[in-house]
């Protein structure tokens, strides 16, 4: 084992850790859909026999997470392009029912699952301790839900629509309450009214970008000789907004991305655009970041400590339980049938590497303890394991 370590960690590892990658995602990926589950869920499992909670031959790189933010960004971009605004107009009001309530009820969740876990804790810091908790199960990184509702043909449709537009509100709403938390604690030297400032400003220059889209539409739809052409503008297009919205208003990139993806969804060349991005995206970036998941993931250090074992019992079942009951009574409300809203509450259930992000943020600010990590990295993986599985059987029943 030490020789094939030696292997991974030599000058030119990342080239075989690349190829190990590939191979494991596409073989588990078969073997997923052997057993008709979605192929991301043997991506998924790659990553975590690779990583360091099983095999430890692959460990998390710079190289690999850069690779693996382009993937997320490639497959947000793609859902925005696949976007049918007409829907996205009808259905923005139940996006954002949905997302407020798919918030306010894991956030109450996660403050109690606290206190009942730490029945001593009474002082202002283990409140706001108990509420960022909450805050890291507001999370939602649709990612997962997008790449199992295309296996589906399920994500342009009305379902598809609202749970995109939700998670993009998720994202906007999670934002504002981890500032607001994080300002209270000192930890943050961003001030709650510069932040939403910043989101405003956000979407008043996608609104511009959107307009300059469209009045300059004709000059896109160019002629089957340009294509190759437009294919490379419309990737430089996706991570220019991507960088704008992350550097200059604090807005998640892949919020940015799928935006990107919504302004060009217009275009006559969509069809040719939408298939040269599908192969990137399947042929390297997608695989990696799927598989990324999972070997950031060590659940190893769950073993031996009873009582975290027991807290990441309980916050997995109140992550599961808050968001499909919050989004679903949204989607109810929305006018939903049964089947549906349970989908729209299962499909808002990952966490993925959103949670990861909002949980290293509160490490840094001192509001979640060390022992408290690795319950949060369990939370996100058995909810990002468990989501495209739960989609394809609701989904495959409402087919019947």
């Amino acid at each position: 084992m030490s020789i094939i370590r030696g292997i991974f960690e030599s000058e030119f590892g990342y080239l075989a850790t690349l190829a190990v990658i590939l191979l494991s995602t596409k073989f588990f990926g078969l073997v997923s859909r052997k057993v008709q589950m979605p192929a991301v869920v043997g991506a998924l499992l790659a990553g975590i026999i690779l990583g360091p909670s099983c095999l430890g031959v692959v460990h998390e790189t710079d190289f690999l997470n850069k690779a693996a933010e382009i993937g997320v960004i490639i497959l947000m971009f793609l859902s925005g392009l696949e976007t049918n605004l007409d829907e996205l107009k009808e259905n923005g009001v139940a996006s954002f029912i949905v997302a407020a309530i798919g918030v306010a009820v894991p956030l109450l969740g996660g403050f109690f699952t606290y206190y009942f876990m730490n029945p001593e804790g009474s002082s202002s810091i283990d409140v706001l301790k108990a509420v960022f908790v909450g805050v890291t199960l507001t999370a939602t990184s649709v990612s997962i839900t997008v790449e199992t509702l295309r296996e589906l043909g399920k994500l342009s449709g009305r379902m598809g629509t609202t749970i995109l537009g939700a998670a993009v509100i998720d994202d906007i709403i999670g934002i504002i309450v981890l500032t607001a938390i994080t300002s209270m604690s000192g930890g943050s030297n961003v001030s709650l009214p510069v932040v939403l400032l910043k989101i405003v400003l956000f979407f008043v220059f996608i609104i511009i970008v959107g307009i300059v889209v469209f009045v300059f539409k004709r000059k896109f739809l160019l002629n089957l000789r340009m294509r190759r052409r437009i294919s490379i503008t419309v990737l430089a297009f996706c991570f220019i907004l991507s960088f704008c919205a992350e550097y200059f208003f604090g807005v998640a990139d892949i919020t940015g991305a799928y935006f990107a993806g919504i302004a060009l969804c217009v275009f006559g060349a969509k069809e040719y655009i939408n298939q040269r991005f599908d192969v990137l995206g399947f042929l390297f970036f997608s695989p990696i970041f799927f598989a990324s998941i999972g070997i950031k993931t060590n659940l190893g250090e769950l073993a031996g400590n009873s009582s975290i074992i027991m807290f990441a019992l309980v916050l997995m079942i109140v992550a599961i339980l808050t968001k499909v009951i919050g989004c679903g009574l949204g989607a109810k409300l929305c006018k939903f049938d049964n089947k549906e809203a349970l989908a729209i509450g299962i499909g808002m259930v990952s966490r993925g590497e959103v949670a990861l992000i909002v949980a290293q943020k509160g490490a840094n600010c001192g509001l979640l303890d060390s022992k408290m990590f690795p319950a949060i990295v369990f939370m996100v993986v058995v909810t990002t394991l468990i989501t495209p599985v739960l989609l394809k059987i609701i989904l495959a029943n409402k087919k019947k």
